[in-house]
């Protein structure tokens, strides 16, 4: 997998339809990648998730703690923290209400790349991360080849 998606949950009318993880896969496939979700219901379950993705296979990973931002807030000492700052690869946090989003993750000492923030549209959210993960994952390939010299093997 180079792509994950790590989901908590949402209430009603924030569902991530199976159509909409179809395009998504169709999309990262296009560019070479697969993507993955994983989702969960509790924060620490969540965290399990995030600290689960320091595999090498994970290139980029999509954070959205949906219902468990507040909880987040509530309790750094769970293990969050910890658990991102461990992570390999590169994150980027998607959120669909923009108090949740803004104050979800502060205080983290690894920084997303981006922040993805449509108010009551998790669905464009997802659209815009996955697209910034594939562009950042892309000019990663572009300055490795540049940097092997002329990008060609051999």
């Amino acid at each position: 997998m180079s792509i994950l998606i790590v989901r908590g949950p949402h209430g009603s009318g924030h569902s991530l339809t199976a159509d909409l993880l179809y395009h998504l896969q169709q999309q990262a496939l296009q560019a070479g990648r697969t993507l993955e979700l994983r989702a969960c219901g509790a924060l620490r379950d969540f965290i399990a998730l995030v600290g689960a993705a320091k595999s090498e296979a994970t290139e980029f990973v999509l954070l959205d703690p949906g219902d468990l931002a507040p909880e987040m807030r509530a309790h750094p000492e769970a293990g969050l923290s910890e658990a991102i700052d461990d992570l390999r690869a590169p994150y980027i946090d998607v959120h669909d209400d923009f108090g949740d989003g803004r104050e979800c993750c502060a205080g983290l000492h690894k920084a997303p790349v981006a922040t993805v923030i449509i108010n009551g549209n998790i669905e464009s959210g997802y659209r815009i991360g996955l697209r910034l993960a594939l562009r950042c994952l892309e000019m990663g390939r572009h300055r490795d080849a540049l940097t092997t010299g002329n990008g060609i093997d051999g």
